[in-house]
């Protein structure tokens, strides 16, 4: 599983919960694509983590293509681009799952200054609940997520929808730990003490 997903492609198996999204490397292709989404957009490369190399995109910038280029390095390699959720400034849902199970889930709350919400840039972390809207997604992504042996992974939501499925780095567990009061690692390794004896 974690040889064949994507940190960012595998989440276009569940499209339908997904904001718009486009995976391309053309600049103009993307520029189009940011006017259609009313302006404002999030590109990332489709092998980066912990935020590195996300930018907010707007054709209003006039760095914007120098932006575009270096994501793509010139278009020789692939980004995704998804439109822009305001609703990030309240905070960008970590969900973690357990064999197609939450274990937790956290809010990671953005600087005022930055647009990404990853702990190790700065994002501040506070307690989340798990909505009956996601785990009607959960309950929809389980069967194709323990078929492709993916058993730990991460859901990045925000404003109700899936932007990321966190497969290689599914972080959070320690912040969720600390906010819960119980020691979810600790279930993690049972689990897979379980797994691995049957």
């Amino acid at each position: 599983g974690l040889r064949e997903a994507n940190e960012k492609l595998y989440a276009l198996n569940f499209r339908a919960w997904m904001p718009e999204t486009l995976v391309a490397s053309r600049t103009e292709d993307i520029v189009a694509f940011a006017h259609q989404m009313g302006g404002q957009v999030v590109i990332k490369p489709l092998s980066g983590a912990g935020g590195d190399s996300v930018f907010l995109l707007s054709p209003a910038d006039r760095n914007h293509r120098a932006i575009i280029e270096t994501v793509t390095e010139n278009g020789k390699r692939v980004a995704m681009v998804q439109k822009y959720l305001p609703e990030v400034v309240q905070g960008d849902k970590r969900i973690l799952l357990l064999d197609g199970d939450p274990l937790g889930a956290i809010w990671r709350i953005p600087r005022s200054d930055d647009v990404r919400s990853n702990i190790h840039v700065g994002g501040s972390v506070t307690h989340a609940d798990v909505t009956p809207q996601e785990l009607e997604m959960i309950k929809e992504m389980r069967p194709k997520l323990k078929a492709d042996g993916l058993y730990f992974v991460g859901l990045d939501v925000i404003g109700g929808k899936l932007t990321e499925v966190n497969e290689t780095s599914p972080t959070g567990i320690q912040q969720m730990s600390r906010l819960s009061g119980h020691n979810l690692s600790a279930k993690v390794v049972e689990w897979l003490c379980r797994k691995t004896a049957s």
